[in-house]
C-alpha cells in the first residue's frame, strides 16, 4: 500500500541476493500475451538437525506504471543459507521499498538485516531477541547512513528457520502465510498480520504518538474526519487510512510499522517487529513470503490453494505473480512491484522432526491460529504458534558479506496441474 504519492522511481537494483538481472519491461497482462517475469531457479537446501530440507524459488516483477515507464522495482529479497554456517538456520526474506529513495532502502535493509543477524551470537539460544535488535541496529543505520530516509523506506517480512521452528518478524503491510494439510484441505494461516491503520491496536498506538489517521478523501474534505471507523482493508482498500501529522499534508503512509521513514518515526511508524514462532509438523506443506503486491487483490487463502496446484515453486510462484498482476490491471490503471517467495517442506515426520505439539506424536492437527502474547509469558510446550511482542532495545553492530548465486531463466506461468499434495 505503501506511500500517499506511490512508490516512486530510481535505479532497479542490479542485485537481490539472488543475482536476478535487469527485467525486460512488461507491458499490461493479457490471456494473449505472454507475461515475463524476471529470472529464476529451484534451490534445496538441507536441515540436517530434523532430517528434512526446503525447496524453495524466488520471483521478482517490476510493476507496470503507464505514467513512469522507467520507473523501478522498488522490492528486493534475500535468502540466506547456512546462517552462522549452522546448516540449519536459513533465512528468506522480502523487503518492500517506497518513497523517492525506496529502492535504496529496501536494498539496504535485506542486506544490513541479515548480516547483523548472522553476526549475532545470541540468534539460536534467543531468537527473538535477535531479531528485535536486529531491525533497530538496521533502522538506525539507515537512518544515519547516506540515503535520505526522511520520507522513504521499507516493509519487511521474514522467515528464519532454526531446525524444525519458523521464526517471522514482520515491519509493515508484507505478509508470510503457511500452507497446512488439514484432512482433505489444504489451509492457509497467516505467519503476519499486516501493520496498518485498520488493526485497532495499531490504530491506537499511533495515535498516542500523536498521528492524525485520515482517508484521503478525509484529508480532501470529501469526507467527515472525525468518523474514525474504516471497515476493513477488503472493503476500503481504496482509500484507506493514513498516518499524518498534526499540522501537515505528510507523510500519508497506510502502513504503522517500517524501517526508515524518519518523519514518520515522530507519530509512531516504528521499525520493532511483531515476531512469530511456529514450530513445523508433517502437515505444513509450504510457506510463501510476498510483498503487498500478491496480497492486494488475493487474500491468503488464494495464494495458498494457488501455490498447491504445483509440485515446482517456480511454476507457483508464476502462476501467482500473473494472476496478482491481471488482478491489478482489472481494477487499476497500474500494478504494484510483485515479489514472492515460495518454500517447500519436503520430509518432515513426526520421528525426525523432533515435534514437541503436547501429543504423543501421532496426532498430527494443524497449528493454531496467532495469539499474541507479551515476551515474558511465553511459554514451551503444547503451544506451537506464538507470537511475541519485544520492547527490546538493544542495538548491535556487525560485520559479513552477503553472496549468493542463481541460476538464470525466464519464465511464463505454466498450465495448472492436479495438486501434488496428497490430501487423503
Amino acid at each position: 500500500m505503501g506511500c500517499v504519492h506511490g512508490k516512486c522511481c530510481g535505479r532497479y537494483p542490479q542485485s537481490s541476493d539472488g543475482d536476478l538481472r535487469d527485467l525486460r519491461d512488461a507491458g499490461p497482462y493479457s490471456a494473449q500475451r505472454k507475461h515475463i517475469l524476471s529470472e529464476r531457479s529451484l534451490e534445496l537446501v538441507p536441515v540436517p538437525s530434523h532430517d528434512f530440507r526446503l525447496e524453495y524459488s524466488v520471483l521478482t516483477q517490476r510493476g507496470y506504471y503507464p505514467d513512469s515507464p522507467d520507473k523501478e522495482n522498488q522490492d528486493s529479497f534475500c535468502v540466506r543459507t547456512q546462517v552462522r554456517g549452522n546448516p540449519n538456520i536459513h533465512f528468506f526474506g522480502v523487503f518492500d521499498g517506497h518513497g523517492q529513495f525506496g529502492t535504496q532502502c529496501s536494498n539496504f535493509v535485506k542486506d544490513r538485516l541479515v548480516e547483523i543477524l548472522a553476526n549475532d551470537p545470541t540468534l539460536s539460544a534467543d531468537p527473538v531477541k535477535a531479531y528485535n535488535s536486529a531491525f533497530l541496529t538496521t533502522n538506525y543505520e539507515l537512518h544515519n547512513s547516506d540515503i535520505d530516509d526522511t520520507m522513504s523506506g521499507t516493509t519487511a517480512i521474514t522467515v528464519l528457520v532454526i531446525g524444525n521452528t519458523l521464526y517471522v518478524a514482520n515491519v509493515g503491510d508484507s505478509r508470510a502465510v503457511v500452507a497446512v494439510k488439514d484432512g482433505n484441505r489444504i489451509i492457509a494461516e497467516d505467519l503476519s498480520y499486516d501493520q496498518t491503520p485498520f488493526r485497532k491496536d495499531e490504530y491506537e498506538r499511533v495515535k498516542l504518538c500523536g498521528a492524525r489517521v485520515l482517508s484521503v478523501d478525509q484529508v480532501e474534505g470529501l469526507k467527515d474526519p472525525d468518523i474514525q471507523t474504516w471497515g476493513d482493508e477488503e472493503s476500503e482498500g481504496g482509500d484507506p487510512p493514513r498516518l499524518w501529522v498534526q499540522n501537515g499534508m505528510y507523510p500519508g503512509t497506510a502502513f504503522t510499522r517500517s524501517v526508515g521513514d524518519s518523519t514518520a518515526e515522530k507519530i509512531g511508524v516504528v521499525a520493532t517487529p511483531e515476531v512469530s514462532i511456529l514450530q513445523l509438523t508433517p502437515n505444513h506443506l509450504f510457506f510463501v513470503v510476498a510483498s503487498d503486491g500478491v496480497f492486494e487483490f488475493l487474500s491468503s487463502q488464494a495464494v495458498v490453494s494457488m501455490a498447491a496446484k504445483y509440485s515446482d515453486p517456480r511454476d507457483a510462484c508464476a502462476a501467482i505473480a500473473g494472476e496478482s498482476y491481471k488482478l491489478w490491471l482489472e481494477h487499476e490503471n497500474r500494478t504494484d512491484d510483485i515479489t514472492i517467495i515460495i518454500v517447500h517442506i519436503k520430509g518432515l515426520s513426526n520421528s525426525g522432526g523432533g515435534v514437541t505439539d503436547g501429543t504423543s506424536g501421532t496426532n498430527n492437527r494443524p497449528a493454531t491460529r496467532m495469539r499474541k502474547v507479551s515476551e515474558s509469558s511465553v511459554t514451551t510446550g503444547s503451544e506451537v504458534f506464538r507470537s511475541v511482542r519485544s520492547d527490546s532495545s538493544e542495538v548491535q553492530s556487525c560485520q559479513l558479506v552477503l553472496s549468493m548465486n542463481r541460476s538464470p531463466a525466464i519464465v511464463v506461468p505454466s498450465p495448472a496441474c492436479q495438486s501434488p499434495w496428497s490430501c487423503d
